[in-house]
């Protein structure tokens, strides 16, 4: 053991503890093991002395000294290299999130995104912070006050799990279709955009269309008009990855597709190339859009969007920019002025 550096048997004492903690608050197999242990000290800011044994009568870190600390996965993995000497291979990241921060918010001992709640599930600027109350229960681990503060703290799990239920439910962004539908959006993100692609560029450009598909950073596939899409040719498994936005217009047999841009995904020809196959065998003219939020976006964007392409810009609804091509706003491949029928679907 290099001078300085944390005992290995101060580690294992603290993660011991760590773990013991979360079987005392019901958590399952997995999210009790050394991961889990080391997720939660990272989350409470705590971590073995250094240049101290526990032979020489060091004791592990008290519980009381818990801080509220605000991470991310990569800066809790990091947390466990650079104090437990834990190195986990990057890959671990999504198993971090999935099997054991996952587990702790529905356990109801991590927030996420307290500083920010408006922020996407899916942005990897996701922070996580141990909930107040969970905090001052662990805080006491180890003293007289803990066996009566876990009873209390249990019983109140199911009322904190609907409580930050009911405020995220709350930012969430309403929507009414064309069709009288009314469906939610999550806060935050590309569905800032999704709004404006549905309220100011479809009122816009594509006058009339009707939605086929509304995409959601949470549940993914918060419309979809299945049964439209399938009469203009199109079975699209669940698993496909689908454009943001879907319209389609009878009036001019198109089908438009929209890609809503904050961090990534503009019609990038990649994208088109995949968007094109997924469509295979619709009798609709495909329509390929960017959508952004500003000009600053789409800046960092230009290089990647694809030619015979649109893109649009929600800080200058009423325009649009067209990459080349024959046409402005239309597809590309197919005959013109062929207008598919369909039947209607309520």
């Amino acid at each position: 053991m290099s001078e300085g550096g944390p005992d290995p048997f101060m580690v294992a004492k603290i993660v011991d503890q760590a773990r013991a903690a979360l079987r005392a608050l019901g958590l399952p197999k997995e999210q009790t093991n050394e991961r889990a242990g080391l997720t939660l000290l990272a989350l409470l800011g705590l971590k073995p002395r250094k240049g101290m044994t526990v032979r020489e009568g060091a004791s592990a870190p008290t519980w009381s000294a818990a801080q509220a600390m605000l991470l991310g996965i990569t800066e809790i993995m990091d947390y466990m290299r650079d104090h437990f000497g834990k190195q986990y291979k990057p890959n671990t990241r999504e198993t971090v999130r999935r099997f054991t921060i996952h587990q702790f918010m529905q356990a109801g001992l991590v927030v996420q995104n307290p500083d920010d709640p408006t922020r996407p599930t899916n942005s990897p600027d996701n922070r996580y912070r141990l909930e107040p109350r969970a905090l001052e229960l662990l805080r006491t681990y180890g003293s007289p006050e803990w066996e009566a503060g876990l009873r209390g703290f249990l019983a109140s799990v199911e009322t904190l799990r609907m409580r930050y239920a009911g405020e995220r439910e709350m930012k969430r962004i309403p929507l009414v279709l064309p069709s009288g539908n009314r469906i939610s959006l999550s806060p935050g993100g590309q569905n800032v955009v999704v709004r404006l692609v549905l309220t100011e560029f479809c009122e816009r450009f594509t006058p009339g269309a009707r939605p086929v598909y509304i995409g959601d950073t949470d549940e993914k596939w918060a419309f979809f008009d299945a049964g439209l899409l399938a009469d203009l040719g199109v079975r699209v498994d669940q698993h496909g990855k689908m454009p943001d936005v879907v319209v389609y217009l009878e009036s001019k047999g198109w089908l438009v597709l929209v890609e809503a841009v904050t961090s990534h995904g503009p019609m990038s020809p990649k994208r088109v190339i995949e968007l094109r196959e997924l469509f295979k065998g619709c009798t609709a003219g495909l329509v390929f859009v960017t959508a952004f939020a500003d000009r600053r976006t789409l800046h960092r964007y230009l290089s990647d969007i694809a030619w015979e392409t649109e893109v649009w810009v929600a800080d200058d609804p009423t325009h649009m920019i067209h990459f080349n091509g024959e046409r402005f706003l239309g597809p590309y491949g197919r005959a013109s002025g062929e207008v598919p029928q369909v039947r209607s679907h309520q």
